[in-house]
């Protein structure tokens, strides 16, 4: 069996990441028996879901799935109905409501919009565990303007020592980017040369287009002074925060930095000649003023 999902993953690393919700529906159609592995396996875009009790969205993967259903963190009910689906303790629950809305408050002062929801299930050793998972679509008005999605997954577990607690989390990052080309002059004259172009279905898309996407892990572990319950969700948001920004500013300074010094080095904005006959004449007047 590991093997069969060992080849899986591979063959997940080198598939594109734009189409990882593709790629997973056509290996679980080709190995259905293998199905949660690969689930549990891959991160995934995060699936947006309404609540039919509270009309509040909630976010939806592989953390509060239970066989086809997913429970909503604001009503604790599955969609589709589950009877027996797993649902935390009454104790962890409340925990659960408390982590809801201290991380809704989050997503307000970080994200300005999106959508956030927790989820929390127990240890066997008496610890527990959860995941936080907040979203952000930007949805292009017109078919020029750029798109993206940000997607973050902090699942963390917890382990109680008298009055500190061990605090373990794994964080990763789904940034996908799409900029465009064009105006609406020139996505107008697209689409009219293309109602009788069948070689070009897609129209606009023929413009400027590029996409960017990629995903981001890191882990971190850390201790904790505990006085009640409601410590865990203190002490964890400070570790997510703080984790979430070093990310984001990696993803900032060193990948988008990277990418553009290495365009910069393949393809020059500015004529090279030229610039080349400045530096000559630069060293040539140093060498003057040294004389």
């Amino acid at each position: 069996m590991a093997d069969v999902v060992d080849s899986m993953l591979d063959l997940m690393r080198r598939l594109p990441p734009t189409r990882t919700e593709e790629n997973v529906s056509a290996l679980i159609r080709l190995a259905p028996d293998y199905a949660d592995d690969l689930l549990g396996s891959v991160d995934q875009p995060l699936q947006v879901k309404t609540d039919r009790a509270t009309g509040r969205d909630y976010l939806a993967c592989d953390y509060n799935r239970d066989g086809d259903s997913y429970r909503s963190p604001w009503s604790n009910e599955y969609d589709p109905p589950l009877e027996d689906g797993t649902v935390p303790t009454s104790k962890l629950r409340k925990l659960e409501i408390a982590a809801n809305e201290a991380f809704d408050t989050y997503r307000e002062m970080y994200y300005e919009g999106g959508i956030s929801s927790v989820y929390l299930w127990d240890l066997e050793d008496g610890g527990f565990a959860g995941v936080v998972l907040l979203k952000k679509s930007m949805t292009p008005a017109t078919p020029y303007e750029p798109s993206g999605s940000w997607d973050s997954i902090h699942v963390f577990e917890t382990a109680e020592r008298g009055r500190q607690a061990h605090y373990k989390l794994t964080s990763t990052i789904m940034l996908q980017l799409v900029t465009r080309g064009g105006t609406d002059e020139s996505v107008a004259v697209e689409k009219s040369e293309t109602k009788g172009d069948s070689k070009n279905p897609e129209g606009w898309k023929r413009d400027e287009e590029m996409s960017l996407s990629g995903s981001m892990t890191r882990q971190i572990e850390e201790d904790g002074p505990i006085h009640d319950s409601s410590s865990h969700i203190t002490n964890i948001g400070k570790m997510i925060e703080d984790l979430e920004n070093k990310m984001r500013n990696t993803l900032q300074e060193v990948y988008f930095g990277k990418t553009r010094d290495i365009v910069y080095d393949l393809r020059s904005v500015d004529n090279l000649e030229k610039a080349r006959r400045q530096r000559d004449l630069q060293k040539e007047l140093a060498g003057f003023i040294k004389r």
